[in-house]
């Protein structure tokens, strides 16, 4: 690993307000100028992207999310491969809210004995403050495998990428990912050839498993052809699997934004879940697993190369 990249793990691992953002873009376009690149940070009403190439000109789109989210008590948990286990622990985390909420409307009415309309604000005003945790509540000060290790990828193959490559290259730090894919459907929304046609290649979550799995959307599993240049690309190495997966399959990101995508993230197995993500969002996401970058880091130099290394 880069010393750019330790720098951004032991620097920069929160970047969650306004200012820790723009501290941290400001390091990050310093350091690819160092490296040869003229990055720029676009604007839109809701979010700052830093962009490395050109979006018009590029073949492929490697993209990550640089945001960070909120503290949470327990971690979010996705199995991307079993949608009914994503749903019931979804509903497992919304029921608790709801009956805290419900709970605090009995307790105004027992206390005050107000009209009911006026009681329904005490619920309302504690689902409100739920939402709002989620999205603008502290910062969670260890966000190594969401999304530190998405950027930290982008930067490992910037600075690897040989000067003979980049023009066939764009590297995106996507804002707001947390917050609803703003920085992303910005992105799209401004460049609409990459949006309907470009490939985008979106590395969320890839430092914590065993398996490194590529989950293309719609619009790129009609792509045989690129899938099978995907698959050639990203090979195993260091003990770690890769998959792009062909059959059921979701990876809630900003792929999603892009109709020829594929959200890239890391997973671990269970025999009950199967396929499954854990400790983001929490104080537990603190794994780091080189292994991993590097297998991304070496998918996308032969990918950016269009050789079958």
């Amino acid at each position: 690993m880069t010393e750019t990249s330790k720098t951004i793990l032991e620097q920069y691992q929160v970047r969650k307000s306004g200012r820790e953002k723009a501290a941290f873009r400001d390091w990050l376009c310093g350091e690819l100028k160092k490296a040869g690149y003229a990055p720029t940070v676009e604007q839109s009403a809701f979010a700052h992207n830093v962009i490395v190439g050109d979006p018009e000109r590029a073949e492929v789109f490697f993209t990550a999310h640089y945001d960070t989210q909120a503290v949470l008590p327990i971690p979010n948990f996705i199995t991307p491969r079993n949608f009914g286990w994503y749903l019931l622990y979804q509903l497992a985390l919304a029921v608790p809210m709801f009956l805290l909420a419900a709970l605090a409307e009995v307790l105004v009415i027992l206390l005050f004995d107000p009209p009911l309309p006026v009681a329904l604000w005490a619920f309302i005003a504690v689902m409100l403050f739920f939402c709002w945790w989620l999205f603008f509540g502290p910062a969670n000060r260890h966000t190594v495998n969401d999304n530190t290790s998405g950027v930290i990828t982008l930067v490992e193959t910037a600075l690897a990428l040989p000067p003979e490559d980049r023009d066939r290259v764009c590297f995106v730090f996507f804002d707001n990912e947390e917050r609803g894919m703003l920085g992303s459907s910005a992105f799209a929304g401004k460049h609409k050839t990459v949006k309907n046609g470009g490939l985008v290649i979106n590395f969320d979550c890839v430092s914590d498993g065993e398996s490194v799995q590529f989950f293309p959307t719609k619009g790129l599993k009609q792509d045989g052809a690129a899938l099978a240049q995907i698959e050639s690309a990203f090979l195993p190495q260091g003990g770690k699997s890769v998959e792009v997966v062909r059959g059921f399959g979701f990876y809630p990101s900003d792929n999603a934004s892009f109709r020829r995508a594929a959200g890239v993230c890391a997973l671990k197995k269970s025999k009950t879940f199967g396929w499954y993500m854990d400790r983001i969002h929490t104080a537990k996401d603190t794994v780091m697993q080189e292994e991993n970058i590097d297998l991304l880091r070496d998918g996308c130099l032969r990918l950016a190369a269009g050789t079958q290394k």
